[in-house]
């Protein structure tokens, strides 16, 4: 066993724990750390094969972006834990179900008949003047343009509706307002208050 099938195991096996703690973890903060943490292993795997750019862009977007959002917006959200413990246990069928047709499909999709050796020959290495991100660039905007730009819009939709979720009603926020402050009077901008008690006279 070589060096890069050692480095491949330890990532491989610290994203797959990563992955399934993300899932059981009941502290919606931890879970976003964990899954921090298997997009870390992900960009490492991803390294191995040569695909630099993907890996830097799944640690700079993903990582540095998207976690840090969601991480503001799960404590701006003040999610009830006795709510979040009702919800999952009243939809647990329904989620392992949808679980397992999930795994039946990637399974039937990425198994060995699709992607092994004797389907793919191992990937040839490059020279040091080979670029991945000019023939990225190329595919993404000449054959994958549209599902680049849906994914863009996408992103734009799911930025909107974490805003809006935000700023939900809340009784407990104070809120500005602007009708008040454009009405109100002079006098009662200001008030003048007196810090000196008046001397009592000495009976």
């Amino acid at each position: 066993m070589g060096f890069e099938q050692i480095i491949f195991y330890i990532f491989s096996f610290w994203f797959v724990v990563s992955s399934l703690a993300m899932i059981f973890s009941r502290n919606a903060a931890k879970a976003v750390l964990f899954l921090v943490l298997a997009f870390f292993s992900a960009a490492s795997i991803w390294i191995l094969l040569e695909a630099e750019f993907l890996a830097i862009i799944l640690i700079l977007v993903y990582v540095g972006a998207v976690m840090v959002l969601f991480l503001f917006v799960i404590k701006m959200l003040n999610i009830d834990k006795s709510t979040i413990k009702a919800r999952f246990t009243g939809y647990l069928p329904l989620r392992l179900v949808v679980a397992i047709i999930i795994i039946v499909e990637m399974s039937l999709v990425l198994g060995p008949s699709q992607f092994g050796l004797d389907v793919f020959s191992v990937p040839a290495r490059h020279s040091e003047d080979y670029s991945n991100i000019t023939v990225l660039a190329m595919q993404f905007y000449t054959t994958y343009v549209y599902p680049f730009e849906l994914a863009a819009v996408l992103l734009l939709i799911a930025i909107i509706a974490a805003i809006t979720l935000v700023h939900r009603n809340d009784t407990n926020r104070k809120k500005q307002s602007i009708s008040e402050q454009v009405n109100v009077q002079a006098k009662d901008r200001v008030k003048i208050v007196s810090i000196f008690l008046p001397n009592k006279k000495e009976k």
